[in-house]
């Protein structure tokens, strides 16, 4: 419920994050499942946000177990589609929970769901892909065992920065391969082999790094100005706040998106019982609310799109 309830709220937050988001083969986004997405991991939890704002079926995630640890973490997460899976430097104690991360992809794609897998098992802030572990092989594997159609979508992202405002993002897709197109050798062990290497030429190609180019627009500048302005003081407390916690970490930006994400409407809350209690007409007030948003999407703009 709280998937449904968030997403319009986090597409459009998206559009203000990543004003120059674009996604290539867009009918793609309607696909229907079951659908395996296996996919590059530069950017922590903004890769999956910034997916699962694109295709418009309900999407459910494998992510990184040692985000679940804490109880209200693992609740939201759960509740927002994610199923945790471990690695061994998070302990030994907790890879035989990932059967029940591999059973409830199963279960999502036996009812025709879509589950997205970050392929390498790891998110480094770069764009070159990392080996591949197992996962989706396997889930892929157990699912054409048991008769389950599922089909295997191959997608890249690249990001013009992994950690400033204002950025452009490009995803790439190949076409759905099925299982002859992955796993047609006798033993499962160089099927596994197979099913990665195929996939791994396929995500690197459509791994490329969006190219920016300027557009020089006074009215952009002017808005993109007046945006930055207002939004400086908030913002810079935030990502102040936000780059101290996440250093030397790949969790910057998504960290950042989730507080802005979270705290932008009490602080247009604050802002709006401000302004009434200074008495200014209700009409104004609301006027001014609206403009902030639309502002801050003007300010994002245009870091990218301008050379001022």
């Amino acid at each position: 419920m709280i998937y449904y309830l968030l997403k319009p709220f986090i597409r459009f937050a998206i559009a203000i994050f990543c004003p120059a988001l674009r996604m290539q083969n867009g009918s793609i986004v309607n696909m229907r499942g079951p659908v395996l997405i296996a996919a590059n991991h530069p950017n922590s939890f903004l890769d999956a946000i910034i997916i699962a704002s694109i295709f418009k079926r309900p999407i459910h995630f494998l992510a990184r177990g040692d985000a679940f640890h804490k109880p209200w973490h693992n609740f939201l997460l759960r509740t927002l589609h994610m199923f945790p899976v471990y690695r061994l430097r998070e302990g030994k104690e907790y890879l035989g929970l990932n059967a029940a991360a591999f059973e409830n992809s199963r279960k999502v794609l036996s009812q025709n769901g879509i589950v997205l897998i970050f392929i390498e098992g790891i998110c480094l802030n770069k764009h070159e892909l990392q080996p591949f572990k197992k996962g989706a092989a396997r889930i892929a594997s157990t699912c054409w065992k048991e008769g389950i159609p599922v089909q295997v979508l191959p997608l890249g992202m690249g990001y013009s920065s992994f950690d400033r405002m204002g950025k452009s993002v490009l995803v790439q897709t190949d076409e759905l391969m099925q299982q002859k197109d992955l796993m047609y050798l006798e033993e499962e062990a160089k099927n596994y082999v197979l099913f990665n290497q195929i996939l791994f030429q396929k995500i690197e190609a459509l791994i490329k790094v969006p190219e920016i180019i300027p557009q020089e627009s006074g009215l952009i500048k002017l808005f993109g100005g007046l945006g930055k302005i207002i939004h400086l003081p908030l913002y810079h407390l935030i990502s102040g706040f936000v780059r101290n916690k996440t250093k030397r970490t790949v969790f910057y930006d998504s960290v950042l998106f989730g507080l802005l994400f979270f705290c932008y409407p009490i602080y247009l809350l604050i802002l709006g019982i401000l302004l009434w209690s200074l008495q200014i007409p209700i009409f104004f007030v609301l006027l001014i609310l609206i403009a902030h948003p639309i502002l801050a999407y003007f300010a994002t703009y245009s870091k990218i799109h301008t050379r001022s």
